[in-house]
């Protein structure tokens, strides 16, 4: 399962949210990502961890989810749910867990590999590479969180689409030096176009080698 909080270092809301994602990413058949979002930054603090991509993608899902605006903190299960308002919704969704498309991530001489196995009727999907910092603490100096310190979890570094996958077999590589330096972890969501409903995921620790040690599908 693959939970995406939406949130901002300047928002008074947001740190009971970065905490669950805290609580998430300690359990193995969860993929929790904090996108830090920038437009929150012209309100008093600037996020030293927002992405305008992070935005344009929580800008998809609303209206995906027929949502009329954008906020935070917002969390979004699956690429199908937005959970905000109804705490248990990741609970069953857990609870409704299902395999998805075969997908793989290995860390193996600085280059991160990822397979997909062969899934016949599978949409046609983007395969999009998420890369992430496990844990920071940052000292906030104004804003709605003026004098914390804000303990954050799994926050996005970066974003990019490695190519589409059309439910063949198919790989790709891309260097670990090619990653935002920041990132100790790398995700991979496999989302049909127009950021539909995810179908599988799996991520891997960039600075150790070995087999996938997260993975989760919806």
């Amino acid at each position: 399962m693959v939970v995406e909080l939406f949130t901002s270092q300047g928002c008074s809301s947001c740190p009971p949210a970065d905490a669950y994602v805290g609580q998430l990413s300690r359990q193995s058949d969860v993929i929790a990502l904090a996108f830090h979002v920038d437009y929150w930054d012209d309100l008093g603090w600037r996020d030293r961890f927002a992405l305008p991509q992070s935005a344009e993608r929580q800008n998809v899902y609303a209206r995906n989810l027929h949502r009329s605006s954008v906020y935070t903190p917002q969390l979004v299960v699956d690429g199908q749910v937005d959970s905000l308002r109804d705490p248990q919704a990741v609970a069953r969704a857990l609870s409704e867990h299902r395999d998805g498309v075969p997908v793989t991530v290995t860390v193996r001489a600085a280059q991160v590999r990822v397979e997909l196995g062969a899934h016949p009727g599978a949409p046609n999907s983007d395969v999009v590479l998420v890369t992430y910092l496990r844990h920071a603490v940052s000292a906030i100096g104004r804003g709605e969180n003026a004098g914390r310190n804000l303990e954050e979890f799994n926050i996005v570094r970066g974003i990019r689409t490695l190519g589409t996958w059309k439910g063949e077999v198919r790989g790709f590589d891309v260097p670990v030096s090619a990653l935002p330096p920041d990132a100790t972890d790398a995700a991979v969501l496999v989302q049909p176009h127009r950021q539909a409903p995810i179908i599988g995921a799996a991520a891997h620790a960039l600075r150790s080698s070995g087999v996938t040690v997260r993975a989760a599908q919806p």
